[in-house]
């Protein structure tokens, strides 16, 4: 069982590459196996101090920090994955340098463990780099979208990048295939959208008036009779956005088994579409050491382009079953 167990405290001095984060984050990483609310009840209870002092779940540790934590039980630690799977991304970098590593991540595969995923992407690589003092995503990619992923080497990194997020600085372009004939050139999508969770647990997304304001642009990059290739250009970044924005207007994206038409994926399956058509082509960012603005640019998966190619050789047929 986890939670605090009687003991010592142990104490530790916060390094440069930890400082800036917000204690419950660094909490949560330390104490892995430990429930969230075992770590906000010893925030809150004072067992958790810093310099002799309390101090609450949103303060921002400092370099040189003395944190002191209370005895504490935490899961055993599970076995690492195969060499084979933790350099099973090497080739798909597209980019690195001191601060950045630029993934292609495939479809398929979670950005990080949790939800029955032992090791997502992150973990694998920290396997593959057991000499990285520091890898952390810098944002996330649904499991069946494929694309560039960012991840920071240095924690300054990660906190600028952080901030060109929430200031709306980073660009970020996808590349879609939607059922239905798209007519407009250019689009802007603003719904509110709310998430919730179904009684299995599963997460999901809803159109809902008093949701978060979210912002799509979308613009048609090839048509066909039944399907529309489009580029989407995320101007806010909230869970599923471009799935629940479309699938609401009625251009449910080619594969999606959350938000789609499943009649219809099950019969795109049989003709070579068997994933999600979702594709994170490109991200534009200001590089967090130098101020030079970078775009990085993953090409179109081969599952994905062949798809196009039958699609223009008009061989797809997509009448509902």
């Amino acid at each position: 069982m986890n939670g605090l167990s009687k003991g010592s405290p142990t104490w530790r001095e916060i390094d440069e590459e930890s400082a800036e984060q917000r204690i419950d984050n660094y909490l949560t990483k330390l104490l892995k196996g430990v429930p969230k609310s075992h770590i906000y009840r010893i925030l809150r209870s004072g067992e958790v101090r810093v310099n002799s002092g309390r101090v609450g779940p949103e303060y921002r540790l400092q370099a040189g920090d003395r944190l002191r934590l209370p005895p504490i039980r935490v899961a055993p630690r599970q076995p690492q994955p195969t060499a084979f799977a933790a350099d099973r991304f090497d080739s798909r970098i597209l980019y690195e340098d001191e601060a950045l590593l630029v993934l292609d991540k495939p479809a398929g595969v979670a950005v990080h463990g949790g939800s029955g995923v032992s090791f997502g992407v992150v973990e694998q690589l920290r396997c593959a780099r057991p000499q990285a003092r520091f890898l952390e995503l810098v944002h996330r990619l649904d499991r069946d979208t494929s694309g560039v992923l960012l991840l920071a080497k240095k924690r300054s990194a990660l906190t600028t990048l952080h901030a060109q997020l929430r200031a709306g600085q980073i660009q970020k372009f996808y590349l879609t295939l939607v059922s239905g004939r798209w007519r407009n050139p250019t689009q802007n999508v603003r719904l509110p959208l709310n998430k919730y969770v179904l009684s299995s647990g599963e997460r999901r997304v809803s159109v809902t008036e008093n949701g978060l304001a979210s912002h799509t642009v979308f613009r048609l990059e090839q048509a066909w009779p039944e399907f529309s290739l489009l580029e989407a250009e995320l101007k806010t970044g909230r869970t599923h956005q471009i799935r629940v924005h479309l699938a609401h207007l009625g251009f449910p994206i080619a594969g999606d088994d959350k938000y789609g038409d499943f009649a219809r994926n099950k019969r795109l399956a049989k003709q070579g579409l068997k994933r999600m058509f979702l594709h994170a082509c490109k991200t534009v960012i200001v590089h967090p050491l130098s101020g030079e603005t970078i775009a990085f640019e993953a090409p179109l998966p081969s599952e994905l382009q062949s798809f196009i190619e039958r699609l223009d050789a008009g061989t797809v047929t997509a009448a509902r079953v």
